[in-house]
């Protein structure tokens, strides 16, 4: 699909990689916050972040419920004064349609309050696995897609009352990658997008990358037709060491692409104040894709007419099936 990124792309890389990102110090005194992925890596050292920084409630929502309670062990063993957050683990799987739906009831029934949805989870891997419980979709694209988007729809009511009844602006921040550039994308082809994450006939290779070309497209979707309350925004953390994201990758490959990255690599933690700065990102961010603490500009492809006509196409795909899982999830956008 793309055409080759001119080289001042891979500067711009090297640059963000290179780039400073001061810690974070705004209050989050009162504040509830999920993070998605938070049991290792970005996500763990983002809840950490916002723990120390005076959140009232932290929702750790993680696949693995004992890893979850070892990443809260953790956190609440570094804060200075322990016991100010309250650290919950949520179980989630979304590979599963009803473990999400299920995690944004409990959310929308329980909590009082819901001021940042950090969605970080994500995965990438070469081989196919159909995610039977998300609608038979690749896991990849049910992980990193589908069910990201299922929260954010049925999470986003909860927000905008918060931001009524407390006076404040929350937070909807979704991560993608700087890799959605190198995106083939060659299922844009097709008569209809999503099936084709239903079959086999299409490069596992460019798994990853198309995932997150979707997934920075439809935040664009979402912000413009959810213009106000909430800040919807995307973001690139860029390439961090300590992160699981390449356990399923054949061990080579994982092995290759660590070494001949990790001299520009981030630690966990600097990746993790990209996060908390893009959910900190002011009015001027909605809508954007951020990196290094600051709005950036997306591929060629997602601000072309072509790319702004798959938007629209991708979005009414997405409505469907998510109607499809939860009756009148739309009505809350």
């Amino acid at each position: 699909m793309a055409t080759p990124p001119p080289p001042r792309f891979f500067l711009d890389i090297i640059k963000h990689q290179l780039t400073s990102i001061p810690i974070l110090t705004t209050d989050y005194t009162g504040q509830t916050i999920i993070v998605t992925g938070a049991n290792a890596g970005i996500g763990l050292e983002a809840a950490r972040h916002y723990a120390r920084l005076g959140a009232a409630k932290l929702i750790l929502a993680c696949r693995s419920t004992a890893k979850g309670e070892a990443a809260k062990a953790s956190i609440e063993a570094s804060l200075a004064t322990p016991g100010v957050a309250t650290t919950e683990v949520w179980p989630l799987d979304l590979c599963s349609f009803k473990s999400v739906r299920h995690f944004c009831r409990r959310a929308d029934t329980t909590l009082s309050r819901l001021d940042i949805f950090l969605a970080n989870a994500s995965i990438s891997t070469f081989r196919y696995t159909a995610a039977p419980d998300a609608g038979g979709y690749e896991s990849t694209i049910a992980t990193n897609v589908v069910s990201t988007f299922l929260m954010a729809f049925m999470l986003l009511p909860s927000l905008r009352r918060t931001a009524t009844q407390h006076n404040t602006t929350p937070y909807l921040t979704i991560v993608t990658s700087d890799s959605h550039i190198f995106a083939e994308f060659s299922e844009r082809n097709a008569p209809a997008i999503f099936p084709t994450f239903l079959t086999t006939s299409y490069p596992m290779t460019d798994r990853y990358t198309t995932s997150k070309l979707l997934s920075l497209i439809l935040t664009r979707e979402l912000a413009a037709r959810a213009p106000s309350l909430v800040i919807i925004n995307s973001v690139n953390p860029g390439f961090c060491r300590s992160t699981n994201l390449f356990d399923s990758w054949p061990v080579l490959a994982a092995w290759l692409l660590r070494v001949v990255c990790f001299p520009l690599s981030r630690s966990a933690d600097t990746g993790a104040r990209v996060l908390l700065a893009a959910a900190d990102g002011g009015p001027e961010s909605h809508g954007a894709y951020l990196e290094s603490g600051r709005v950036s500009t997306p591929s060629g492809y997602v601000r072309s007419v072509e790319g702004g006509a798959m938007q629209k196409r991708l979005w009414g795909e997405l409505m469907g099936i998510l109607e499809g899982v939860e009756p009148g999830v739309s009505k809350g956008i």
